[in-house]
């Protein structure tokens, strides 16, 4: 991540703050309006109570984000789709063993940026962190994005939620009385990042996603205590324990759908050993920005794409945005019903998340919903092009039905008819550029 830090920095990208910020609200009020003012990346250098800098808004960007993929012409989606395949085929080695970086320093939790983010969170949060765990009977590494809530020195609250893979880690070690061991990492390379990002089928080493992106293994070392596979190049690694049959208060917190989660009764880890690599730049996230949506936007819309091209032709691309709860897919119509059909495949393909799936053709932006949107209006009957599911289960952390249900909408032209909606164009619009039919001295 320093390295991509860098490379932001060398691009003019970087915004880099000197004065001292207060971790308490003020550092992610700041954050908050450099996204308001251009969403470009931020660097702290001067963070009250801590010497590490902190770097947040790092992927918020969706060209700098497509870079870590590659830099093919093909829709993001598909890029990623086959990324996904590559690493489920992987057979090579996804990781190289190496020894641990000579210049990790030893300290504690309390040395950390401890960021509190909105008014009514319940404390401090790490909101960056990935968990590294390892299956208790395989072995194989897994990886994923869990918010962990500050309580002191010796113990941080983990939300696993029901149908992450380190829940069904934890339930096995669990069962037989253990603890599980487990590493927080904060800050790793794009790559690792990614693949932390993305789920991928039971018993696959997420390395080999994150090698497949970064064209290479990717260097670990074993953690010092856990024994765990920590990537050399991360800033931080947390490394500790979550205890068995045990449940503390966690939260309120300002999650990523923008509203808090209350208070429950989450996981506790225990904290066993607490390192920095030397000038270590710690990664803050703010949750619900451009920065946590749009891997999870890029993600669902890869598995989208790849589950719709395994069985329906004519698509052409998938978005997520502007919220991963919603898909709109991009095809070249080939039959009446083309859309529902698309509709039906959207649905099964992601259950948490898939709430809302508009259809669209070529000549619409799939990224704008407001383009989006007037294609629905103005193509056709919007009762009869409308598709309700009512009951449907939805969100996986919904308990109360809220998220329950689905919408198609279907903003294809009527199939047979596409000569009545041909986009209104103007000759040579291209070729203007408005300054040269300006006065001089006009200001556009």
């Amino acid at each position: 991540m320093r390295a991509w830090v860098e490379y932001l920095a060398l691009n003019g990208q970087l915004l880099t703050i000197e004065r001292e910020v207060d971790p308490r609200y003020e550092l992610a009020a700041v954050t908050r309006r450099a996204q308001e003012a251009g969403n470009r990346p931020l660097l702290f250098r001067n963070v009250r109570g801590t010497r590490l800098h902190v770097a947040t808004n790092l992927f918020a960007d969706a060209d700098n984000l497509r870079s870590v993929v590659d830099d093919s012409d093909e829709p993001f989606a598909a890029a990623y789709a086959r990324v996904l395949d590559a690493a489920e085929a992987r057979v090579a080695p996804p990781t190289t063993e190496v020894q641990a970086p000579g210049d990790l320093q030893q300290g504690s939790l309390t040395d950390l940026p401890l960021i509190t983010y909105h008014e009514r969170d319940a404390g401090p949060y790490f909101t960056a962190a990935i968990v590294l765990a390892c299956d208790p009977d395989t072995g194989v590494p897994n990886m994923s994005f869990h918010r962990a809530m500050y309580v002191g020195p010796g113990e941080l609250r983990l939300r696993l939620g029901d149908s992450h893979d380190l829940a069904d880690y934890q339930r096995r070690a669990e069962k037989i009385g253990q603890a599980l061991p487990v590493v927080l990492l904060i800050g790793v390379p794009p790559p690792v990042f990614c693949a932390a990002g993305t789920h991928l089928p039971a018993g696959i080493d997420e390395y080999a996603l994150a090698a497949e992106l970064a064209r290479e293994p990717i260097d670990v070392y074993s953690g010092p205590v856990t024994r765990l596979p920590i990537p050399a190049a991360t800033e931080v690694a947390i490394e500790g324990r979550i205890l068995p049959n045990e449940r503390r208060p966690e939260g309120p917190f300002g999650e990523v759908l923008g509203y808090y989660v209350p208070e429950g009764r989450n996981h506790v880890m225990e904290i066993e050993a607490v390192g920095w690599r030397r000038g270590a730049v710690f990664h803050s996230l703010l949750c619900g920005s451009r920065e946590d949506l749009a891997l999870l936007e890029a993600v669902n819309a890869a598995r989208v794409y790849r589950d719709l091209a395994r069985r329906l032709p004519g698509i052409i691309d998938v978005s997520c945005a502007p919220a991963f709860m919603n898909t709109t897919v991009q095809i070249r119509p080939q039959y009446a019903g083309h859309a529902r059909d698309v509709m039906d495949v959207v649905f099964d393909s992601h259950a948490d998340y898939n709430q809302l799936c508009c259809v669209v053709e070529e000549d619409v932006d799939l990224h704008d919903m407001n383009a989006v949107i007037h294609a629905f209006i103005t193509r056709g009957r919007v009762d009869t092009r409308t598709r309700i599911m009512e009951g449907r289960k939805g969100f996986y952390r919904d308990t109360q039905d809220d998220f329950a249900g689905r919408v198609g909408l279907d903003a294809t032209r009527p199939f047979g008819r596409e000569d009545e909606f041909v986009v209104k164009e103007v000759p040579g619009l291209d070729a203007v550029r408005l300054e040269d039919y300006l006065t001089r001295g006009s200001r556009i």
